[in-house]
């Protein structure tokens, strides 16, 4: 589970959703799951760990981690359910030119957002 986290975008390995800085909007940032909503740099953050975290897993009511994926759903306005059930769905809503097959940014623009957030990444 990683996430990758730079100036303009943001990636995991566990999921072919992505985040981008909002065109022309500093400090908003678009996610593929979340189509049409703008987002605050943190609220990204957690929606990019909720797709990470339930991008290969089996998450179900009962899991140790279900606590925890109600509360940054409620973060992001949603249910539990409701949040499992739009990750599963393939990327849309960002700017199919900028994004690679599986959802991920291509190579050449996530070398052109900037370093890593490794602190984020601990």
């Amino acid at each position: 589970m990683t996430l990758t986290i730079n100036d303009t975008t943001m990636t995991s390995d566990q999921t072919p959703h992505t985040a981008r800085q909002a065109r022309g909007r500093p400090h908003q940032w678009e996610v593929s799951w979340l189509p049409g909503q703008i987002l605050d740099r943190n609220t990204t953050i957690t929606a990019m760990l909720l797709a990470d975290i339930t991008g290969k897993s089996d998450l179900h009511q009962g899991h140790r981690l279900w606590p925890h994926i109600q509360g940054w759903a409620a973060e992001l306005g949603l249910t539990g359910p409701d949040a499992i059930a739009q990750v599963s769905q393939p990327p849309r809503g960002l700017d199919p030119q900028e994004e690679r097959a599986g959802g991920q940014l291509a190579p050449q623009e996530e070398r052109a957002s900037g370093q890593p957030d490794r602190e984020a990444a601990d």
